[in-house]
């Protein structure tokens, strides 16, 4: 990653102000999204990024295939299977990809928030006692990898008048569950199975295992990926509360920016800052990318005037970035029988005649590599669709 050129600021104060241009560049950069790497393996890229979302089988790698020079989807289900990559719930209570190292380390970071998601379910859990849930939860899923349904129906035997959804949340949020393969293998995906990281993954042999995570060492790396950022806005990226004192004890090595809104941000001393004239290239990003959700304030990536356009009800569409913000949305949609793909490009506005060269170049790119196309050229085919939500 390129290193500072410019920080752009403002007059006044002693703390330099950057504005949304500067965060943008500063956020694209760490996020792998100025240019793809050359020399991150994926095990490195999912490190760095601190876990991709990972909510439906897909977007992990769409995700990838817009971060690394030389990504191939078959890589990351090998890692998948080789149990060197998991699926799990952490951060904001939602799926997640993480390296098996991070799933061990992570999950006990987000547990605080977990068990407030628990509280929302707390009208159905009357008279169930939580420590004897996870007991029996674990003894199922440990016997053999369950479905939620299946562990609704388990958990019913015990408690017969609570509610089955709350039941399985319970479980869902007091033990570590992760998801088995073949769920979110390439071309091979199956029906969510759980069972518990130390069964999937074994014994935890660190040294350090029976010590809770540092909340230092995530804020760290959270800047490292998502930087520069406020307290608020890692505590977005992870829903977690009560942030501020670890930021406080790290202030001494964090260099502090203001946003234009006067906002305190906090950053790595040498951390990439590039010039807000850095060219940005389009990019096709997967529906729930970390880049949309890990801030309070979105505007370093989301334009206010497209806000809210990204989603119809609980669906989310994948989105496409033009010098470096969100401008419009796409869907990919392919025949297995045929092996045809027809990717279509839905912008918030006329991209005008080179962006279209652009987007259109990009596109042929993402084909490539998630279908297969680069074999057989004439099986896909690029259009541009009418805008949606407008």
């Amino acid at each position: 990653m390129t290193k500072t050129t410019r920080t752009t600021a403002l007059t006044g104060g002693a703390a330099p102000v950057l504005r949304t241009r500067a965060l943008n560049r500063a956020t694209l950069d760490r996020q792998l999204l100025l240019r793809r790497s050359r020399e991150l393996s994926v095990t490195d890229a999912v490190t760095h990024l601190v876990g991709l979302q990972a909510q439906n089988v897909k977007p992990p790698y769409y995700a990838l295939a817009a971060r690394l020079e030389d990504f191939d989807p078959r890589e990351l289900s090998a890692l998948l299977e080789s149990r060197e990559l998991v699926r799990m719930v952490t951060m904001r209570s939602t799926i997640h990809l993480h390296t098996a190292a991070d799933a061990r380390v992570l999950r006990p970071f987000t547990q605080d928030a977990l068990e407030r998601e628990l509280g929302v379910f707390r009208a159905g859990l009357a008279g169930v006692d939580l420590r004897e849930l996870a007991e029996i939860a674990r003894e199922a899923v440990e016997a053999e990898p369950r479905t939620m349904k299946q562990l609704r129906e388990t958990l019913l035997v015990r408690w017969p008048d609570a509610d089955p959804q709350s039941l399985a949340v319970a479980a869902r949020c007091t033990l570590p569950l992760v998801q088995v393969t073949p769920r979110g293998l390439w071309r091979r995906s199956g029906q969510v199975a759980l069972t518990t990281v130390e069964k999937w993954l074994g014994p935890d042999t660190r040294a350090d295992a029976a010590r809770p995570p540092a909340p230092e060492d995530v804020v760290l790396r959270y800047l490292a990926a998502f930087g520069p950022a406020s307290v608020k806005d890692m505590q977005t990226w992870a829903r977690i509360t009560r942030m501020r004192e670890v930021f406080e004890r790290l202030r001494p090595r964090l260099r502090t920016f203001r946003d234009e809104n006067g906002v305190e941000l906090f950053d790595l001393p040498d951390a990439p800052r590039p010039d807000p004239d850095t060219p940005a290239p389009t990019r096709f990003l997967p529906e729930y990318d970390n880049l949309l959700l890990s801030h309070a304030d979105r505007t370093r990536v989301v334009p206010a005037e497209y806000k809210g356009r990204t989603w119809q009800g609980n669906f989310a569409y994948c989105v496409f970035l033009l010098d470096g913000f969100l401008a419009g949305v796409w869907r990919l949609v392919e025949d297995a029988r045929s092996g045809e793909a027809v990717l279509t490009i839905e912008p918030f506005g006329d991209p005008g005649r080179a962006a279209r060269e652009e987007l259109t170049r990009e596109a042929e790119l993402m084909l490539t590599r998630i279908t297969g196309a680069a074999e057989t050229p004439s099986s896909y085919d690029i259009r541009f669709g009418a805008v949606i939500g407008r």
